[in-house]
């Protein structure tokens, strides 16, 4: 089988050159106008940033791709799920409010913000994943699955968790209900912290299963009754309900895979990076840090795999940051892996190696430079 391609530009603008007017270079290079867009419903999956947090994508760059999209008779939209985690996208409601502060609304992008898996994170398709290991039934946000086109535009950065955040990291855990985020993150099930709970009910009232068990004012949650839906999680005014997140590292990021393949499966799909900010942990936070490495350029490919294994290729070929967290880590054993030293508890090929195991795309690419 021939290398995937993977094109690239770097970031060097000059006079009369922006790099918006690259990314449009790149993306037309890079064969996307190849996809019939003409009154298909285009998902451009993005992440909005946590408020706080600075090294999220300028809106700008979904700007130029949702154009790209419109001017070939699409009909795109920017769009995330509700997270699992408490903070400023846990509802949809929120999540929007978040996602106009940090820049992004119809008038700055071009098109309309919708949050995949709904109010509160329970709009979910259930989604089967042919040969899936770990996954047989993936939970993915309703509006992502109605679409017909398939666009992840990705910050890539680390990750405490999978090592970094790509193509991959942003479908597959992303486009992820909140019981899907449940799935992905936890080996077991929700619990309650009974010194948060005041007794309101709200979780009783929403669970099905009778999972929920009020004992002199607070809750517990009776883990032979609970499915993992994460509903619970949703309603807890006081976020007194929490996730697990006690899956092994290498066995989130082949579910992530998973994920991913109930995404893109069946349906044309686009990918891009853009390397800059490279920031050591996930834009979830509310902060970030400086970049560990200098900036290096955008990618885009057909192949979610191919286009993550070049970024990190090209990651790991830059210098490291004087003063950034992975410097301080010290000197490292593996010189060759930014993101194992910068988080020695993760293992971002395990996710990549599931991901061609399962038949989305190869780690064999062919680098193609667009000037």
């Amino acid at each position: 089988m021939a290398p995937s391609k993977v094109y690239f530009t770097n970031l060097r603008a000059r006079v009369g050159d922006n790099l918006l007017q690259k990314l449009d270079r790149l993306l037309t290079k890079a064969g996307m106008g190849d996809i019939d867009f003409n009154n298909k419903y285009a998902a451009i999956k993005i992440h909005f940033g946590e408020p706080g947090n600075l090294s999220y994508l300028r809106p700008n760059y979904a700007k130029v791709v949702v154009d790209f999209v419109r001017q070939r008779g699409g009909k795109p939209f920017l769009t995330d799920c509700n997270t699992l985690y408490v903070g400023g996208r846990k509802n949809a409601l929120d999540h929007l409010e978040s996602a106009y502060v940090n820049g992004y609304n119809p008038f700055t992008v071009g098109c309309h913000l919708l949050i995949a898996d709904g109010l509160k994170g329970t709009d979910e398709a259930y989604v089967p994943v042919e040969g899936g290991t770990y996954v047989k039934e993936a939970k993915i946000g309703r509006a992502v699955m109605d679409a017909d086109v398939i666009i992840s535009l990705n910050h890539f950065k680390g990750h405490e968790a999978t090592g970094f955040g790509g193509a991959l990291k942003n479908l597959g855990m992303g486009c992820g209900s909140r019981a899907g985020k449940m799935e992905m993150h936890s080996a077991g099930k929700p619990y309650a912290d009974r010194s948060r709970c005041i007794g309101c009910g709200a979780c009783q009232r929403i669970c099905a299963h009778d999972a929920p068990v009020m004992a002199e004012g607070k809750i517990t949650i009776d883990q032979n009754k609970c499915v993992g839906c994460g509903r619970c999680i949703g309603v807890c005014p006081v976020d007194a309900v929490q996730p697990a997140q006690d899956e092994a590292n290498d066995i989130l990021n082949c579910k992530i895979a998973e994920y991913t393949k109930a995404v893109i499966q069946g349906r044309p799909n686009f990918h891009i990076n853009l390397v800059m900010d490279v920031s050591p942990n996930c834009d979830c936070h509310a902060e970030n840090d400086v970049p560990i490495v200098p900036n290096v350029g955008m990618f885009a490919s057909f192949d979610p795999v191919a286009v993550d294994v070049a970024c990190a290729d090209a990651v790991n070929a830059m210098p490291v940051y004087v003063g950034s967290a992975l410097y301080e880590q010290g000197p490292a054993q593996d010189q060759e892996d930014h993101f194992h030293h910068n988080h020695p508890e993760t293992n971002w090929r395990s996710c990549v190696e599931h991901a061609e195991q399962i038949g989305i795309g190869q780690q064999a690419y062919e680098l193609i430079e667009v000037k």
